[in-house]
């Protein structure tokens, strides 16, 4: 069944093509990635209208787009056009030119499209309940408030990128053009009452947001590799913004991190996250690689379901790396259903091993423990650790993540301090504390199911004057499954501080 699906985005900047495969769950992963600076905002003439040139460059770019679409066999093409073909007064002379000339129907999305497609890709790939998002393009801003998940308000604005750099020509310093501009983007959020005073995370969409936080990632050498849900302060916003806004041109270009084509717009465009981020009064702001193409074959996946809305984001994406490294579902499930009891046991004399949001980590660190046999048995838990640090999980934070990678790859006490060992500032002591004990939970369930045969049915725990005695009860010969706990339930020792006697009745 070939289920490769293709996008064609035409913005006032950039056009791209990008090219998703849909894996098991029904997500799509991106396999191809084209992007071309054709800037047409900068072909709109003083009537709206798109000069031939501007034309010229449309359809060159997208016949060159037609060229690597026909490598592929494609189930579902979109054709998609942003602000500057909407602002366009011959745009129905565009529309027909393109079937014409390429054979796609492009599609005009309105301002209230752009805004909803951005919200759903947000709330489609993060765990985010309540927040503000923006995506910044070349011609218009768009800005959306979600509250439950659920869209509340949106607004389009009438500028971008591009719009926002043409009025730094109307100042005689670059000081008075940066206060220009930031003057300009606080009148025009304050006309959104919704958005005043809401405390809740600003969520950038795009490639403006995308460059500032590539610029973030290496002023602060960032350890972990991803961009989705990286998250900065407000001060890290203002910091970049003073530091950029120094530079000429030619220095702009050599900054690591902004793309050439970003360098004379960059400055403007961080402009508006800093304002709305003092009208909203947060310190959050977080990036999401996912935006408005994804939001439209989000739409599109689910007119089946007649929602658009996938019930729980981190479940699918866990569910794709099962799938993805082979996990088996049985095993999984074992491991899950012991290590829940086991803590029901403890729970049993007063004692709560692992608090409500240490449980939620236990279960995930259940499904991908140990997944890095997929690549090599015999270094699994580096392999473990290195694929969920540094892939993106839609769901999760880039600390949550993190948090999993040295949970699920747990070995012993040397190889966690060797993972751990770059991060430890990002952690209390009672956080590294609790992913060390989950760590060994879930190494010592492992062990009770280690010939993958789910022998093991029931667990039981006694608390004796000098021990504690753990009760194992099995419908198969265990002595493989013994083996192996007694040798991890040292582990387990450390965290009751006390000796285990494991008793494997048959």
């Amino acid at each position: 069944m070939n289920n490769n699906y293709a996008i064609i985005d035409i913005g006032s900047n950039t056009m791209r093509l990008v090219i998703y495969k849909q894996g098991v769950s029904g997500r799509l992963h991106e396999v191809q990635n084209v992007k071309s600076i054709a800037r047409l905002r900068n072909n709109l003439n003083e009537d709206y209208v798109l000069t031939e040139e501007g034309i010229a460059k449309l359809i060159s770019t997208l016949r060159s787009f037609q060229k690597v679409v026909d490598t592929y066999t494609i189930h579902h093409l979109s054709c998609i056009a942003t602000a500057t073909i909407r602002q366009a007064t011959n745009q129905h002379e565009l529309v027909e030119l393109v079937k014409q000339e390429v054979g796609w129907d492009m599609r005009i999305l309105s301002e209230e499209e752009e805004a909803f497609y951005g919200y759903l890709s947000v709330v489609n790939s993060t765990s985010i309940e309540e927040g503000i998002t923006i995506d910044i393009g070349g011609g218009s801003t768009e800005i959306t408030y979600f509250e439950g998940r659920i869209l509340k308000y949106s607004h389009s604005f009438p500028f971008g990128a591009l719009t926002l750099k043409s009025l730094t020509s109307d100042y005689s310093s670059k000081e008075a053009s940066l206060e220009g501009i930031r003057v300009f983007i606080q009148s025009q959020l304050q006309t959104l009452p919704w958005l005043i005073n809401k405390r809740v995370p600003v969520i950038g969409i795009g490639g403006s947001a995308r460059n500032m936080a590539q610029i973030d990632q290496n002023k602060k050498a960032y350890p972990l590799a991803g961009l989705h849900q990286y998250e900065m302060s407000s001060e890290d916003v203002t910091g970049i913004i003073t530091e950029l806004a120094s530079l000429d041109h030619e220095r702009l270009e050599k900054v690591e991190g902004l793309s050439k084509d970003r360098a004379d717009t960059i400055v403007p465009a961080m402009c508006v996250f800093e304002q709305l981020m003092k009208e909203v009064d947060t310190k959050c702001f977080i990036l999401s690689r996912k935006g408005l193409r994804d939001g439209v074959f989000y739409e599109l996946l689910s007119r089946k379901s007649n929602h658009n809305l996938y019930p729980n984001v981190l479940e699918d994406s866990l569910v794709e790396l099962m799938h993805e490294y082979n996990l088996s579902a049985p095993h999984i499930n074992h491991r899950r259903l012991l290590s829940k009891k086991l803590i029901e046991e403890v729970a049993k004399y007063g004692i709560d091993l692992l608090a409500e949001k240490d449980m939620r980590l236990l279960e995930q660190a259940c499904i991908v423990y140990n997944l890095g046999k997929y690549i090599d048995a015999e270094s699994s838990s580096q392999h473990s650790f290195y694929l969920l640090a540094n892939r993106t999980i839609d769901g999760l934070s880039h600390k949550e993540r993190l948090t999993l990678a040295l949970a699920a790859s747990y070995k012993n006490k040397t190889i966690f301090k060797q993972f751990y060992k770059p991060y430890k500032n990002w952690f209390t002591k009672q956080e590294k504390k609790a992913i060390v004990l989950i760590g060994s939970l879930v190494k010592f369930v492992y062990s009770l199911d280690a010939t993958g045969r789910q022998i093991v049915e029931d667990v039981k725990l006694e608390f004796l004057e000098d021990r504690v005695q753990l009760m194992i009860y099995c419908n198969e010969d265990p002595s493989l499954e013994q083996y192996q706990a007694e040798k991890q339930k040292k582990h387990i020792e450390k965290a009751l501080h006390r000796n285990i006697e494991l008793q494997f009745i048959s």
